[in-house]
């Protein structure tokens, strides 16, 4: 075990952040802390690396552990270049690296036992230097920095110049190549593009340390974490696996919770009523036995109502009216900057209720096509028609489209003038603006406070054809999904840019890559675009030595890959239904579970006691019948992992 957190509690003012909270992170386990926003993930980072105190709680490292932290914002003293300000990471090899040179120098001068002298110490230095990776720092240095998207120009910058997500980058490159014990990441992939976001988890796959992780991208999470430390009302839930195994447990509990919280409700108010029942008859035997029952109300240990943050936020896209058949056909597009061409002869066409996806490296143009399309930008070149009907919502990363002196009220008010002052405060409401939030100015909100009133003046726009820059930048894990559901029940016609791979794999019917300056169709999701991708460049390989009985055998193989693909398929589907069943007859069990509970508890059961007897049977096979489903519901879990 390398880190520790035992009881750790945190309050800001009267507001609890974080209570009880306890887990442990092993050598070279890669973790990720997960939570809604405001739930307290970088504050428990901001503690681990003592930056804030914990109000009680120990946080313990092992000894001789060395902890690297890499925060949200990023500030450098430095006047280095990008290079120069990683190169500082491998002073100690550089200095090593001077020393065996003046005592190569130094040796050529002198012999006999100070020649020995020498050498013995030139041994243990080319030795000290080689097992630090002395021979390949530098190819090492342009290896991350090229990862993590820089071009060799770039390597000349001096620190100060590159944006506040460059200066990430180079944050993040210095931590990898310091290569601690334990590395801590809060949202790492922020400023990242597709291709760099893929290297570093290749990166982090491979390394020797440990890693723990706050992240919003559930595609990297996939990708990275055997562990999610999960946030909820201020106390930690630890599960085994990645994000998708975390989210099925965790509906699991959600469901379980939230039946035993309605069950006892409806058992509380049932109980009440029966109480105020007895206590209307005003008779003395009455009142008392109404007293009792209260007595015993009193002490039942309530359950707190589970936290239900998907339905805190409601979001629902509807079209005012259907557009024609063909919504968008843009021709010939090209867009160049200070002589610089993003891209040319950019020819695409969608077709109503079509989900498209943008996407390809930073600086491609992605956004720009997005800006012409909606006339914030003029085309150097090329048409772009919409079709008949058509009306665009648009949403913009930078949200220009808020006006930041106005209110939230008045952003809704002003843009939709015909909506009452209730129907304006209820829609704020469904995005978590309640009572004097209402009031706030948008230049004083957050950029996910930002996101969810742009995504509130969508939804009131009853648009046909949405079009979306970065739609889930800065949202929750909760507000990404909610997202979700309402887009992929939206009859219109949706083109967006994003970077969030869970994301487009839930949400795109097809993906176009800007790349080189033109645009690739891949008709199908991320995950199919990857493997599309795949075959495309095996395929781009020359093979000289390919005969006709090679290209035949070739042929047979596909089939019988194709047969096995088909046979792997059905056995997954076979597992999915298999487990969506033992999960039902969970939910089913654990509810009759309940209710014979509340059954035995009755007075006119509890002295009849053949009834008894028969209660307590059913209930002992409940629980042996239950024992089993939840072994089978993990044997099923790891099959169903297995064939992922």
């Amino acid at each position: 075990m390398i880190l520790s957190c035992q009881n750790i509690k945190k309050q800001f003012g009267e507001e609890t952040i974080l209570d009880r909270c306890s887990f442990h992170i092993e050598d070279y386990e890669k973790a990720a802390v997960v939570g809604i926003n405001g739930a307290g993930k970088t504050t428990l980072l901001r503690i681990i690396v003592g930056e804030i105190p914990a109000d009680e709680g120990v946080v313990s490292l092992s000894k001789g552990k060395t902890l690297g932290y890499l925060p949200q914002l990023v500030t450098f003293q430095s006047d280095n270049t990008i290079y120069d300000e990683l190169l500082s990471v491998k002073q100690e090899l550089i200095l090593l690296e001077q020393e065996i040179r003046e005592t190569e120098k130094q040796m050529k001068h002198v012999s006999g036992a100070e020649l020995d002298a020498l050498m013995e110490t030139y041994v243990s230095l080319t030795h000290q230097f080689e097992m630090g990776n002395g021979y390949a720092y530098q190819s090492e240095i342009v290896g991350v920095l090229k990862g993590l998207g820089f071009t060799e120009e770039d390597f000349t910058k001096e620190i100060q110049t590159p944006s506040g997500g460059q200066k990430t980058r180079v944050a993040l490159g210095k931590l990898l190549l310091l290569k601690p014990d334990l590395i801590l990441l809060d949202e790492p992939t922020n400023h990242l593009d597709m291709a760099s976001i893929a290297w570093l988890e290749t990166y982090l796959l491979n390394y020797k340390g440990a890693v723990l992780i706050v992240s919003h991208d559930r595609y990297f999470l996939d990708r990275v974490a055997t562990k999610i430390i999960e946030i909820d009302q201020s106390q930690t839930t630890v599960f085994s696996g990645n994000y998708t195994d975390y989210a099925a447990k965790k509906e699991i509990l959600r469901i379980s919770k939230w039946n035993a919280y309605q069950n006892q409700q409806r058992e509380i108010k049932r109980q009440e009523e029966v109480i105020e029942k007895l206590r209307s008859f005003n008779r003395e035997k009455s009142i008392k036995r109404a007293e009792s029952r209260e007595k015993l109300l009193n002490k039942i240990d309530v359950i707190e109502k589970p936290t239900e943050a998907k339905a805190d936020m409601k979001m629902r896209l509807s079209p005012r009216i259907l557009s024609g058949n063909d919504v968008l056909t843009v021709s010939s597009l090209k867009k160049s900057f200070d002589g610089v061409t993003l891209f040319e002869h950019l020819d695409f066409s969608l077709k109503r209720g079509e989900h498209v996806a943008i996407i390809g490296s930073n600086g491609t143009g992605k956004t720009t096509i997005l800006k012409i399309i909606n006339e914030l930008l003029p085309a150097d070149e090329g048409q772009i028609r919409t079709g008949a009907g058509v009306q665009i919502g648009y949403y913009d990363q930078e949200h220009h489209v808020l006006h930041p002196e106005k209110t939230l009220f008045e952003e809704i008010s002003d843009a939709y003038p015909t909506l009452t002052n209730t129907e304006i405060r209820n829609t704020l409401a469904a995005f978590l603006f309640t009572g004097e939030d209402v009031f706030k100015l948008i230049k004083e909100l957050s950029g996910g406070e930002r996101g969810r009133v742009s995504l509130a003046k969508l939804m009131l726009s009853e648009a046909n054809f949405l079009i979306l820059d970065e739609p889930t930048n800065h949202l929750d894990i909760m507000s990404k999904e909610i997202l979700e559901d309402a887009l992929n029940h939206y009859e219109g016609t949706v083109l967006y840019v994003s970077h969030d791979r869970y994301f487009i794999n839930r949400t795109a019917h097809r993906i176009l890559e800007l790349s080189d300056h033109a645009l690739t169709n891949y008709l199908g999701n991320y995950d199919y675009y990857l493997e599309k991708k795949a075959e495309n460049t095996a395929l781009s390989k020359p093979n000289d030595s390919l005969t006709p009985s090679a290209v035949s055998t070739g042929d047979s193989e596909s089939k019988a890959d194709w047969k096995k693909g088909k046979q792997l398929h059905a056995k997954k589907r076979k597992l999915e239904n298999d487990l969506k069943k033992t999960e039902t007859a969970i939910e089913r069990l654990e509810l009759r579970s309940e209710e014979l509970d509340t059954l035995m508890a009755l007075p006119e059961n509890c002295t009849d006691a053949a009834k008894l007897t028969a209660l307590s049977k059913e209930k002992e096979e409940a629980a042996k019948e239950l024992e089993r489903l939840y072994e089978q519901w993990e044997t099923l879990s790891e099959e169903l992992e297995n064939e992922q």
